[in-house]
Order: structure tokens, then C-alpha cells, then sequence
């Protein structure tokens, strides 16, 4: 009995996103709400304010920190 093979062309989990793909900087502004939601955080007043302190402090760099 033949066994159907998943398409090799098509997405799969044990497949690995290349390096090239991956970026976080797509041109504009980081903004606060992007570093709460990079963090993993919920967007609360606190954790906005949180952002703020360290994009002043860090820059972009801070969300490039952030992710793996």
C-alpha cells in the first residue's frame, strides 16, 4: 500500500527559517509598543513607559536585544 509523501516544496514544521530571512528592522521607527510586544509583554501603561526608558537608553538596538 503506498504511502503519500508531504510536498517537499511546501511549508513544514521541521523545517528551519533561514538566517537571511529573518530580520527585525524593516526600515522605520521602533516603537514602544514594539519592544513591550517583543518582550513578550502585554501593552500596559507601565510596560509602555518601561519601553520608552530603554529605547532612550538603547536606541533600535534595544528590540534587536530582545530578539532571538
Amino acid at each position: 500500500m503506498p504511502t503519500s509523501q508531504p510536498d517537499a516544496s511546501g511549508p513544514s514544521e521541521d523545517r528551519v527559517t533561514p538566517d537571511a530571512l529573518l530580520h527585525t528592522r524593516t526600515g522605520t521607527e521602533v516603537s514602544p509598543e514594539d519592544v513591550v510586544l517583543a518582550a513578550g509583554r502585554d501593552l500596559t501603561p507601565a510596560n509602555l513607559e518601561w519601553a520608552r526608558r530603554k529605547l532612550a537608553a538603547e536606541g533600535p538596538a534595544a528590540l534587536e536585544k530582545l530578539l532571538p
